[in-house]
C-alpha cells in the first residue's frame, strides 16, 4: 500500500471515528499492517487524543485496543475502564516508578508535575523516570529521580508495541517490585493507557486526555489536580534539574524552530529569516537550536543566511539546550518542548503557536507565557504579533 493510500486510509478511518460511526473492520487492519503503522498513530491516534474529548478516549480504547489484540480487546477495554478512574494512593511504597511520556515537552508539562508530588509525598521512596535516557536528562541533576531506561521506537505497530513486555519486565525486577507503584501519565509506552504492565492495585493511571472534562485548563494545571487528588499534594509544579550548565556567557535570547516533525506547527517563509532579523535588532546574542539534524537543521541555516545575522548554533542534546534556555532573557519559538522548558523556569517566552487541530488542544498545550495563538498563518501578520509582544515580554524579566 502506497504512503498515499495509508493517508487517505488514516483520513477515512479517523472520520469514522470522529462521526460516532463503527469502523470498517478492514480498513483498521490495512492500517495496522507495518507500511501503514506511521498513519495510523499520527493521523488517527493522535487525530483522537488531540482533540482532548472524553468520549473520544473511549473510541482511542476500543479501536486500539482491536489493532493491538484482536480477539482480545474487550478484555483490555475493560481494564482500561477500570484503572482510568482516579483513586487516591494508599501506604508508602518504597519505589515509585513514573512511566516517561516519551514526548520531552509532555514530560515537563506533565511527568515533572507527577515526580514534584511523588518527591514529596514519599520522602523516603525511590523514584525512577522510567523511559529514554533524553528524557530522564532533562532531571538529571536531581538526586531523588534515578532512571530506568526503555526505549521507544516509533515504527511499525509491532515495533511500537515491542516495548511492552520489555517495560513489564523491568517494572517487575525494579527494586522493591511488590513494594512499588507506578505512575502512567497517559504515556506512550503503554499505549495510553491500553496496555497492562502491573497488577492493577499498583497502577495509577492519569487520563490526560478526559481529564479536566469541557473546561480550558492547560495540562499542568490538570496534572497538579490529579497529583492533588492522587497523592495529596496541592501545588505540585512543572521542574527541570539540569546537569549540564550550557546557558550563554551573557543572558540572550534561546531560539528554536522545531516543529516535532509536524509542519502544520510552521510558519511559511519568509517567516523564520524575518523572525530572526527582528530578534537581532534588540541587540542581545541569539542561540538556536539545530535539533536532530536533517530537515529542520538545513531550514535552520537556511533562514540564518537569509537573515543575515550573527547566530550562535546549539548542535547538542536537547538537555543541553534546556539549559541554554533556563539561563536566557527571552525563549521564542514555536509550540515544541522549549517553551515548556521556559515556563517551568520561569524565562519570559514568545511561543508561536499554530496547526491546532481545535480550541482546546490549543488551551491544554498552551504554556505560561506570552503565546502568539495564530488563526491566520499569513509571515507577514505572524510577525506583526511577535513584534508587538517583544518589549513587554523582555521587561517582564
Amino acid at each position: 500500500m502506497t504512503t498515499t493510500s495509508c493517508y487517505q486510509n488514516a483520513v477515512r478511518l479517523l472520520d469514522h471515528c470522529l462521526q460516532g460511526e463503527s469502523w470498517p473492520h478492514e480498513l483498521l487492519r490495512a492500517l495496522a499492517d507495518g507500511e501503514c503503522s506511521d498513519a495510523l498513530f499520527r493521523i488517527v491516534a493522535e487525530g483522537l487524543a488531540d482533540r482532548f474529548e472524553p468520549a473520544l478516549c473511549d473510541t482511542y480504547a476500543a479501536l486500539f485496543a482491536e489493532a493491538i489484540a484482536p480477539g482480545e480487546s474487550a478484555a483490555l477495554v475493560e481494564r482500561y475502564r477500570r484503572v482510568r478512574i482516579p483513586r487516591a494512593i494508599s501506604g508508602e511504597p518504597r519505589t515509585v516508578l513514573v512511566l516517561s511520556r516519551v514526548t520531552l515537552g509532555a514530560d515537563v508539562a506533565v511527568t515533572s508535575v507527577i515526580l514534584d508530588a511523588a518527591k514529596r509525598r514519599f520522602p523516603d521512596a525511590a523514584i525512577y523516570l522510567v523511559g529514554p535516557r533524553k528524557n530522564w536528562e532533562l532531571f538529571a541533576a536531581d538526586p531523588r529521580i534515578r532512571h530506568l531506561p526503555i526505549n521507544y521506537r516509533r515504527g511499525t505497530l509491532r515495533e511500537r508495541l515491542a516495548s511492552g513486555p520489555e517495560l513489564r519486565e523491568a517494572l517487575a525486577a525494579a527494586p522493591s517490585g511488590p513494594g512499588s507503584i507506578v505512575i502512567d501519565p497517559d504515556s506512550r509506552l503503554t499505549q495510553l493507557g491500553l496496555l497492562p504492565v502491573c497488577p492493577e492495585e499498583r497502577y495509577y493511571f492519569f487520563e490526560s486526555r478526559a481529564y479536566g472534562g469541557d473546561g480550558d485548563d492547560p495540562l499542568p494545571v490538570l496534572a497538579q489536580r490529579w497529583a492533588e487528588q492522587t497523592f495529596g499534594i496541592p501545588d505540585a509544579r512543572p521542574f527541570v534539574a539540569l546537569r549540564q550548565a550550557s546557558g550563554m556567557s551573557q543572558p540572550g535570547i534561546a531560539i528554536s524552530l522545531g516543529v516535532g516533525e509536524n509542519p502544520a506547527k510552521r510558519i511559511a517563509d519568509p517567516f523564520e529569516a524575518e523572525l530572526l532579523a527582528l530578534l537581532a535588532q534588540t541587540g542581545l546574542p541569539l542561540t538556536i537550536d539545530q535539533g536532530a539534524g536533517g530537515e529542520e537543521a538545513a531550514r535552520v541555516e537556511r533562514a540564518v543566511a537569509a537573515a543575515g545575522v550573527q547566530v550562535e548554533r546549539w548542535n547538542g542534546s536537547f538537555a543541553g539546550f534546556a539549559s541554554i534556555v533556563a539561563g536566557s532573557r527571552l525563549y521564542v519559538g514555536y509550540d515544541s518542548a522549549g517553551q515548556h522548558v521556559a515556563a517551568a523556569c520561569g524565562v519570559p517566552l514568545v511561543a508561536v503557536f499554530a496547526g491546532f487541530s481545535c480550541p482546546r488542544m490549543f488551551a491544554r498545550w498552551r504554556p505560561a507565557g506570552c503565546v502568539v495563538r495564530v488563526e491566520d498563518p499569513d509571515p507577514a501578520r505572524v510577525l506583526e504579533q511577535v513584534r508587538l509582544t517583544l518589549p513587554q515580554t523582555l521587561e517582564s524579566r
